[in-house]
């Protein structure tokens, strides 16, 4: 059974029927992948979670190709248990890769089984930021042809990059993958990418002049993608050895010789960042997804490098543990004139993680007791239900409450459709262009009605159930709506009327007005309200939209004046 990680770390959350959560893994293998992505607030969950997979003796496997001994040392303590010993030096000395195991309780046992024969040496080198130098860069890179993976850290940039590239290489000649596509065209992304550029034995459609493929971080991991040549903005160590893996992946002849002559050595250029200012600057967006402190660390552990003239390759996989551990560790890194940056910056990051762990230990669920020790009171204090919802995901995930929502196209017409390319579902059903909503379709809305004070505001009343055209919520098309607006202010003004009416009657008979006022007007709008709902259901023609409200008008006339003669 394979699902998301959100799965898993609800067993940590305190949530209502917790016990069928911890029912389910019981019993099971538990696989974990790529766990050097999840940041502080899901590594409190998943540090929790590991401590009762591990007091319940669940076998749990866990895999990263990057993560640093730091997070290893954490993970293993987590799943040893208060009574296992702490893991020692061995997990950062070494050749790579680290196979690490404990037992509960017991002490960490560290192997490094042989690495895998495909090594590969990949020069850096650094490239000033901006779509327009790229793209001079990729004429003289591509002129013997070659296929290139550019890795941009932002939707935005990935856009930008995609844009100024079109314009110079042609449409055809350029390829766009981030997370933003539609679920249906995401997953058709990912078969087209893998058709391409996918191993010498799978891929039936590799491009054999030049192409440029601009992706988000999408294409870093658990894609089996190869590149000629790689383009990636400066981002933390572990993700940038992450993308190399998409770089002269597979064998393509002998010392890859069926690659273009230019590109028959590995090479990545690290751009995103102003490289010419005394300290680094990475691009605002950069900033944004990793912070300051993982970058400039980042440049500073691959400082030897990226030096001008051609510093020392980076030998995969032999570098990819002491580049992560140089990156996360305590020791200082790059020159001294870096340090005050450096320091700045990891005060921001500390207070940062901070912040995510004291947010993530309030409903976590409590550590494990000693055996023989009841449950009573072990989800006090908790989220209530935590479900298969965005909301309950958002619960152990550090990140805003995300919408699923149903994209549709809007024709000329205004009217609403489904994505015309949509294939058909599983029982050959037509998906695609199916027109959602008609211009006589009708919804039922609900309205709320508010008094505003100056300190606050109260709900006054609610209407249910209000049945309208979908005619009248299109924007380029107001003609009904405006109708719509102006028949609810001609009836406020006939009752309006009504109450006046009403209020000179009972004064010119002695009696106080305002009641009567008041009165008069309740009558008036419950006498209106269902003949404007039928009248508002009927209003779908905007050509007729005038007339309809003129026909309105005389209906109100009509209903005023016989309460009024009553």
């Amino acid at each position: 059974m394979a699902g998301t990680i959100d799965q898993l770390l609800l067993a940590g959350l305190k949530s209502r029927h917790l016990a069928l959560r911890h029912l389910a893994v019981a019993g099971k293998v538990i696989v974990i992948d790529e766990v050097h992505a999840y940041d502080t607030y899901m590594s409190v969950y998943l540090d929790r979670v590991l401590a009762w997979l591990g007091a319940y003796r669940v076998p749990v496997i866990v895999l990263s190709a990057t993560s640093p001994a730091a997070r290893r040392r954490q993970l293993l303590e987590a799943y040893a248990g208060p009574d296992g010993a702490p893991a020692g030096s061995d997990l950062t000395e070494g050749s790579y890769p680290p196979l690490s195991a404990v037992a509960p309780g017991g002490i960490p046992v560290v192997r490094r089984p042989p690495a895998s024969a495909r090594h590969t040496a990949v020069r850096l080198e650094r490239l000033e930021d901006g779509p327009e130098v790229l793209a001079g860069r990729l004429q003289t890179e591509l002129a013997g042809g070659g296929c290139v993976l550019v890795v941009r850290n932002t939707v935005k940039r990935v856009l930008e990059t995609a844009r100024v590239l079109r314009s110079a290489f042609g449409e055809d000649a350029v390829t766009v993958a981030h997370s933003c596509f539609v679920d249906v065209d995401r997953a058709a992304k990912v078969r087209d990418l893998l058709e391409r550029f996918g191993p010498p034995d799978k891929a039936t459609r590799r491009p054999e002049g030049r192409h440029i493929v601009v992706a988000s971080q999408v294409a870093e991991q658990s894609l089996d993608v190869d590149f000629d040549l790689l383009v990636s903005d400066l981002c933390s160590v572990d993700l940038l050895l992450q993308r190399m893996g998409r770089l002269h992946r597979h064998q393509r002849g002998e010392d890859q010789s069926e690659r273009p002559a230019r590109l028959q050595a590995a090479r990545c250029l690290v751009t995103g960042a102003d490289w010419a200012a005394d300290v680094p600057v990475p691009v605002r967006g950069s900033v944004a997804v990793y912070g300051a402190y993982a970058l400039l660390r980042a440049a500073a552990v691959l400082m030897p490098y990226l030096e001008a003239g051609g510093g020392r390759p980076v030998r995969l996989p032999a570098d990819i543990s002491p580049l992560v551990q140089s990156a996360y560790g305590q020791e200082q890194a790059g020159p001294k004139a870096w340090v005050p940056a450096l320091d700045a910056a990891r005060e921001r990051f500390d207070r940062h993680q901070s912040d995510q762990a004291e947010r993530a230990a309030v409903f976590r669920l409590g550590a494990v007791a000693r055996a023989g020790r009841p449950l009573f009171g072990w989800v006090a204090a908790g989220v209530g239900d935590a479900d298969d919802t965005r909301a309950g995901r958002a619960q152990v995930r550090d990140s805003r409450e995300s919408l699923e929502v149903v994209v549709v196209q809007r024709r000329g017409d205004d009217t609403f459709i489904t994505l015309p390319w949509l294939e058909p579902d599983r029982q050959g059903r037509r998906c695609g262009g199916l027109e959602l909503l008609p211009r006589d379709f009708h919804v039922r809305a609900r309205i709320v009605g508010a008094k505003y004070g100056t300190q606050q505001s109260v709900i006054d009343d609610v209407v249910d159930r209000l049945l309208m055209p979908v005619v009248l919520l299109h924007r380029h098309d107001r003609a009904c709506a405006q109708q719509a607006i102006g028949a609810a202010d001609d009836a406020d003004q006939a009752v309006r009327a009504l109450g006046d009416l009403a209020t000179d009657l009972a004064r010119a008979a002695g009696f106080e007005g305002e009641q009567r006022r008041s009165a008069a007007r309740e009558l008036g709008f419950t006498a209106l309200e269902d003949p404007y709902r039928t009248w508002l259901a009927a209003l779908t023609d905007e050509e007729q939209a005038f007339e309809e409200r003129r026909r309105w008008q005389r209906e109100v006339h009509a209903v005023i004046s016989r309460l009024g003669a009553a």
